[in-house]
């Protein structure tokens, strides 16, 4: 297990490696930078003063030069300046964080509650009229975008209950209720969508699980069928359910911008947008490695839930 682990950590800082130089090659491919934004609107600009803008910037030096500052920067835990605001990135990114890990959170257990109960009961009553309905359910939930029954839960909320949510961000600190509300409806929305998803691979599994022997040699001892899919079946087929809920998981984090409009959430996923138009290149390539680093870290935990809920799998048994 030991060597299992160390290859993919090695692997996962790899991964993270070239992740870090093609989303700073990628960020300064992009036509112009945060000094032709600053002065497109300003008329003529005098060359000089550009740049000395782009000097002090560190914009004028080789993209090697500044990927290099760049990684040394990260190396003493310093995130850079924005360049728009003029305050260190990580005074901007930080408070961003916990709103998108909450939705986040919030989102894949509502998906994941949803998505596995519906997925074992229509596999359990298979071809029945609630299959039927169920499979319905998810395939709209795999058709509907998450912001467009975002936007369908405000209107609903308007003329039918003549409220909504606060629009406006409320610490949990300051109003636990209000908070949560502010949360439970984007919450909806995006899980809704994963739920669908993890049915579908629910049900596909346990339909294989369901015709397996031992689940037979189970019902003919006379357990009871409840027993018998969730305690026998849904524990061996746990594996592509916890593969596609990471995958979600890490999908959510970096796939909430919509989401967070919609719902005027200041998230991480939101100011991503805002940094990469602007090209403010400390806030906008630090946000991007951190939703890699998410991304990295869910699959690295799949892949080690693989060995303690599986016993046929001998990670490092050699």
């Amino acid at each position: 297990m030991f060597f299992y682990l160390l290859q993919r950590l090695l692997t996962a800082v790899l991964t993270l490696f070239g992740m870090s130089v093609l989303i700073f090659v990628m960020l300064r491919v992009v036509p112009g930078d945060i000094v032709d934004i600053i002065f497109s609107a300003a008329g003529f600009v005098n060359p000089a003063d550009k740049a000395a803008l782009a000097r002090e910037m560190g914009l004028d030096r080789p993209i090697a030069v500044q990927y290099g500052r760049w990684l040394r920067d990260i190396a003493k835990g310093d995130l850079g300046k924005s360049y728009r605001y003029d305050v260190p990135a990580w005074q901007i990114v930080k408070p961003r964080i916990p709103v998108t890990v909450e939705l986040a959170v919030l989102a894949i257990l509502i998906a994941v509650v949803l998505g596995v109960f519906t997925g074992v009961v229509s596999a359990a009553r298979q071809d029945s009229a609630l299959d039927y309905v169920l499979r319905i359910f998810s395939l709209a939930g795999l058709s509907m975008p998450s912001f467009w029954l975002g936007m369908l839960i405000i209107l609903f909320l308007v003329s039918w209950a003549g409220w909504i949510p606060a629009m406006t961000y409320v610490s949990p600190f300051q109003d636990l209720r209000a908070h949560l509300l502010q949360f439970i409806f984007p919450a909806l929305a995006v899980g809704y969508r994963g739920s669908a998803l993890i049915m579908r691979i629910t049900r596909s599994a346990m339909l294989e699980v369901l015709r397996e022997d031992y689940i037979r040699t189970a019902r003919a001892k006379g357990l009871r069928e409840r027993s018998v899919v969730f305690g026998h079946a849904l524990s061996n087929a746990m594996l592509p359910i916890i593969t596609v809920t990471g995958f979600e998981f890490a999908f959510m984090i970096g796939g909430l911008v919509v989401t967070e409009t919609v719902f005027n959430l200041p998230g991480v996923a939101r100011y991503l947008v805002d940094a990469i138009l602007w090209r403010d290149y400390p806030v906008a390539q630090n946000l991007v490695m951190l939703i890699a680093i998410v991304v990295v870290a869910v699959n690295l935990s799949v892949d080690l839930l693989y060995g303690y809920l599986d016993p046929r799998i001998r990670y490092g048994t050699r």
